[in-house]
């Protein structure tokens, strides 16, 4: 399916990216028209024993003579052909002339094969260093070593020699597993058991790992035929040249590199029979080895680019430098670096690659391989799109859909319709054998359900419980729609399944919960009245006796906390025998039918001892003993005070209470308080 972007600010950047890919495809022929010239001057000066500056003048002298390019000239010379400048530059070669003889590294780099880099080694790199045989091992895919190529040591020695198997404990092994080198002068030393290609244990050989872009790829082995008196520094760093223009050799892309740590052949033959678009990416790293960007190293035969661009166009290039879409954060460019960070594979189910031309949706996989990434992609169809809608929609509702074929009796399920009812794959159920797997209690509405889909031909819905193969119990909605033919013929049915257990187990939690709540609150707001009706009913109004002594008494009660909560404060005033008057302001600690029980409790306690004639201080000693003998844990605060209306006089003691106010004229203050605890806080006189 294809898409045009809308902002234009991406438009213009691809475009932007275009531009830049031509001048850097331009940037490389050059580079590879200078390459392939100092390849020839290298030659050149193998061959005439003469300085670089000479080389050059008879490069120059030669190319004038024949009427052709300087770079036409060095190709012939160097053997190799000319860069493409449609192609840019490649397969032309695109790195610095190491520090050996240049015919060695034309040789190198023009070698067909592992063999012949092999050859090219031995030959001409090593011609003066005595060496006698050359092995390059390359690791397979499943960690072992192959061995890619060998000069030297005969072909019934290499192909005893054609496999490494993991976990081989062998000096290449170790090279190409663990980046140890192997510097043998005088052969293996004494104590070391284990085989070696070549055999000949008294040999001088060296093993160095071979390495691209920070990841191993493979080893070099070298043999020389006797012991040799000792490896020199400068003999030491010449083999790691000869190491790393070894494994730049085996994986230049395209021409007559081998690519062989990953695209060999045959693995490219496999991507290319299992993927139309496909392509392997290595990773650019930073100086610390972390991987900031990708180069797509290999393309499938049957790739489609967009703007049918040929392959070789897109292999070496930066997979955001094609696909500038890939870049954005979380897109595909993100994604690829994750899995070469975690080797997981991926799947993403809708990718948008742009190009300058507009772009496409695709489905892509991401796979690990050896250092780099295996990227496969196919375009999705409307088809494609509606469908994975669809399975994601009912793995979110836990939802299965079914369809039965009653003339064939065929059932198919989908893959969620077996998570759902708890069964094995492949085995689905008939709608009419459904009833050995529902609760007994519920067949009957299945049987309903049935009747209406198949007898009654119209949907139907129904909600029962079924038993799965693990023996849990969920609760099912079920959909039922009849299939009927163009002659009227009931051909089919179809519907879904829905696994509601979790709505169900909540709903009836709601219900249970709510009807606590209500059983609750009717209890609570009965205790309420109770308690109100009771604070009222105890709460004294003036007697007569008080009216008589010349007092008025009012009182109004404003609780502290929630308005329906019935607190423990109580007043008293009542006559006395002997015509004075009790006057009494408490509180019981607490809330609701306790506190006022607790209060009714003392200030019956008081009334009864007031009846004796002892002063306030007196009573609230005896009021203490009730509260801490007589009462189950009644605390409270308490100011008594004996009124005589013959003299006017107020004589009061306190428990724990706040002291009376006095108004006169019109002025009002405290009393000072005298000393004295709760009452039920300690045993005997609340007063000191």
């Amino acid at each position: 399916m294809t898409v045009t972007s809308s902002d234009g600010g991406l438009a213009r950047l691809t475009e932007l990216v275009e531009w830049q890919r031509q001048e850097i495809s331009r940037m490389r022929s050059g580079a590879a028209s200078r390459a392939v010239t100092d390849v020839a001057i290298g030659i050149l000066m193998e061959r005439l024993s003469c300085s670089a500056a000479e080389a050059q003048t008879q490069l120059d002298r030669l190319s004038a003579e024949a009427h052709v390019t300087q770079a036409d000239m060095a190709s012939e010379i160097a053997g190799v052909r000319p860069p493409d400048p449609g192609a840019g530059g490649r397969p032309g070669p695109d790195w610095p002339v190491p520090d050996w003889p240049g015919l060695a590294w034309a040789a190198a780099r023009i070698a067909p094969d592992g063999g012949g880099v092999a050859r090219a080694i031995l030959d001409e790199a090593l011609s003066g260093e005595g060496a006698s045989a050359v092995a390059i091992w390359l690791f397979a895919p499943d960690g072992g070593l192959e061995l890619a190529g060998e000069a030297g040591f005969g072909s019934h020695e290499a192909g005893r020699w054609r496999r490494i198997p993991p976990g081989f404990d062998i000096p290449a092994a170790r090279a190409a597993r663990d980046d140890i080198q192997t510097w043998w002068p005088q052969g293996p030393p004494t104590g070391t058991e284990m085989p070696l290609i070549g055999g000949n244990a008294g040999s001088a050989r060296a093993v160095l790992p071979l390495r691209k872009l920070g990841a191993s790829i493979g080893a070099l082995e070298v043999c020389w035929p006797a012991g040799a008196d000792g490896m020199s520094a400068r003999a030491r760093e010449r083999l790691a040249s000869i190491a790393d223009v070894c494994a730049q050799a085996l994986t230049a892309g395209g021409g007559s590199g081998m690519a062989s740590d990953y695209s060999a052949a045959w693995l490219s033959a496999l991507l290319d029979a299992l993927h139309d678009s496909a392509l392997i990416a290595r990773p650019c790293r930073d100086d610390g080895g972390q991987p900031f960007a990708l180069v797509v190293d290999w393309v499938s035969e049957r790739f489609a680019d967009p703007l049918g661009r040929p392959r070789a166009d897109l292999a070496g290039c930066r997979l955001t430098e094609i696909y500038p879409e890939a870049a954005r954060p979380g897109g595909l460019s993100d994604r690829a670096l994750q899995v070469l960070a975690t080797g997981q594979p991926q799947r993403l189910d809708s990718v948008v690659l742009t190009t300058s031309a507009g772009g496409f949706t695709v489905q892509a996989d991401i796979a690990p391989l050896f250092d780099g990434l295996v990227i496969a992609w196919r375009e999705t169809s409307e088809a494609h799109r509606l469908t994975a809608l669809l399975e994601q929609a009912q793995w979110l509702g836990r939802i299965g859909s079914w369809h039965e074929d009653l003339v064939s009796g065929e059932v198919h399920w989908t893959d969620h319709t077996f998570t759902v009812l708890g069964r094995s794959p492949g085995n689905p159920v008939r709608l009419m054998n459904l009833d050995e797997h529902v609760l007994a209690d519920d067949k009957r509405a299945l049987a309903a359900f049935r009747e209406r889909v198949l007898s009654g031909r119209e949907g139907a819905t129904a909600a029962f419980r079924i038993i799965r193969d693990d023996g849990t119990i969920r609760q099912l909605r079920a959909f039922g729609q009849p299939v009927v033919s163009s002659t009227g013929e009931l051909v089919g049915v179809r519907g879904a399944y829905q696994d509601v257990t979790s709505q169900f187990s909540t709903q009836v939690a709601f219900d249970a919960t709510r009807e606590q709540l209500i059983s609750a609150e009717e209890r609570a707001s009965e205790q309420h009245r109770l308690a109100v009706r009771l604070q009222e009913a105890i709460t004294p109004r003036a007697s007569r006796l008080v009216e008589d002594a010349g007092l008025e008494v009012a009182a109004r009660y404003r609780s502290a906390g929630p308005a329906r909560l019935v607190s423990g404060d109580w007043y008293d005033a009542v006559g006395l025998p002997d015509k004075r008057v009790l006057v009494a302001v408490g509180d019981v600690a607490g809330h609701g039918l306790n506190a006022v029980t607790g209060m009714v409790a003392l200030r019956n306690y008081l009334r009864g001892l007031a009846i004796t004639g002892a002063g306030p201080a007196t009573l609230l000693g005896w009021l203490n003993t009730a509260a801490c003998h007589l009462s189950d844990g009644i605390f409270a605060t308490v100011v008594c005070a004996i009124y005589d209306p013959d003299d006017r006089t107020l004589r009061w003691a306190q428990a724990g209470h706040l002291p009376p106010l006095l108004v006169r004229d019109g002025a009002a203050r405290a009393l000072r308080p005298p000393a004295g605890l709760l009452l039920g806080a300690v045993k005997g006189s609340p007063l000191n």
